[in-house]
Order: structure tokens, then sequence, then C-alpha cells
């Protein structure tokens, strides 16, 4: 796998950022006013979708996807192998059974036939496959 990783720690913050942050701390509201609206609208926009809603973070992202897509109890949904916790999480958190799907060992990536090989597990063990995180 290669070596080079993105600085998760590392913060890109300018002075920008900060008065942004700043203005959201003196104002009314900090996670549902009108910062969030604004950004969600735009967020809307910049993929030519009828509206946006964001989440406090990845986890609830993906909790979110999950009730969404209406997975339950008996569903079954396969993940990668190398990925944060909270991917697996989502599927748990509805009840639903994670399949681990393999990846390539030089991206960390899964591929069609990592998500085949998963697939078939899955039918091997009498489960339908519901979604693929």
């Amino acid at each position: 796998m290669n070596l080079e990783f993105l600085p998760y720690g590392r913060q890109a913050v300018d002075e920008a950022d900060i008065a942004s942050v700043v203005d959201v701390l003196r104002g009314d509201y900090l996670t549902t006013g009108p910062a969030v609206t604004a950004f969600e609208d735009d967020l809307a926009k910049a993929v030519d979708a009828p509206f946006a809603a964001t989440c406090s973070n990845g986890t609830a992202a993906l909790h979110l996807a999950a009730l969404a897509l209406g997975l339950k109890a008996g569903d079954t949904i396969v993940v990668p192998a190398v990925t944060f916790l909270a991917t697996a999480n989502a599927a748990y958190f509805v009840g639903a059974d994670v399949v681990f799907a393999d990846v390539d060992p030089s991206t960390g990536l899964m591929r069609p036939s990592d998500l085949k090989a998963a697939l078939d597990r899955a039918v091997a063990h009498g489960k339908k496959v519901k979604a693929v995180f």
C-alpha cells in the first residue's frame, strides 16, 4: 500500500476561517442557524439537488444514510475491510449485518473483484446484500 497519507491531524485554517467561526459563536445559533442554512443551500446548488442536509460528523451521516435506505435487522451491508469504524457501525446501529470486502493492497480501495467476492460470500451464507458503503 502506498505509505504517503494525507496529514489527517494537520489543519489548514486561515484568518477568514477564524472570522467565520467567531461570527457564528457571536450569533444566536451554533448548530442550526443561518450559517448552516446558507451552507446547505450552497451545497444543494453545487450538486444540482433540490436540498441538502448536513450532519455533525461522518458517523451521523452514514447512520442517516442507512436509515434513509430503510436498512434494518436482517439486511446485509458490504463494507471495505480498510475503513473508519463508523462505516461498519452504520450497519450495526440499524441492526444490519456486515460483510467485509478486501481492498487493493496498493491503494486501500475496494475493487469490483473485491465487491464480487464479498457478494458471493454473502450469498453462500444465505444473505442478500442491500447496500455497499
